[in-house]
């Protein structure tokens, strides 16, 4: 039997919670819990070689590419190494779901233009800190994601022993 007060979202809403269901941290979440977030989704427009954010600025804000490229860098004596490419769909940025963090790489659009959506932090840690729910199934995604991070590491760093001392990563956190 259908429910006749269960909310019914526009075209429009049902388009962007698509979209949301496919990135990695809201993936698990449904259509109530994406549309928490979604009056909190604004979308800006980037130009070819606009930096998004640099290396040590605060982390205030998730971004999630909808379309456009944008590289994400690290600086080495004055010159920038690429980390990856996001792609439409793909977030970065994601140290804004812990407080009181900076950013650890500089993201630049590479595509003639971007438009990303940008999600505040702030909005971000009150939705978590009013939904326990929504906060575990993103933080799970969020340790997930890490996990990744780490055993593609430790796997590059197995094809490429002694290029540099990964036990420094470990004695530096002490």
């Amino acid at each position: 039997m259908l429910n006749p007060f269960k909310k019914k979202y526009s075209a429009e809403e049902l388009s962007l919670f698509r979209f949301m269901s496919k990135i990695k941290y809201f993936e698990s979440l449904n259509y109530e819990e994406l549309s928490i977030f979604a009056p909190f989704m604004y979308l800006r427009s980037f130009s070819q070689d606009e930096v998004v954010f640099f290396r040590n600025d605060p982390s205030y804000a998730l971004y999630v590419v909808k379309n456009g490229k944008v590289s994400l860098r690290i600086d080495i004596n004055d010159k920038f190494e690429e980390l990856t490419k996001v792609r439409p769909g793909e977030p970065f940025g994601d140290n804004s779901l812990i407080q009181n963090t900076k950013r650890i790489y500089t993201s630049v659009v590479i595509s003639e233009k971007a438009e990303l959506y940008v999600i505040p932090q702030a909005h971000i840690l009150d939705i978590m800190n009013d939904n326990s729910e929504i906060r575990a199934k993103m933080m799970t995604s969020f340790a997930n994601l890490y996990n990744d991070y780490t055993t593609t590491l430790f796997k590059k760093y197995k094809s490429a022993f002694g290029f540099f001392d990964l036990g420094m990563v470990y004695d530096e956190r002490r």
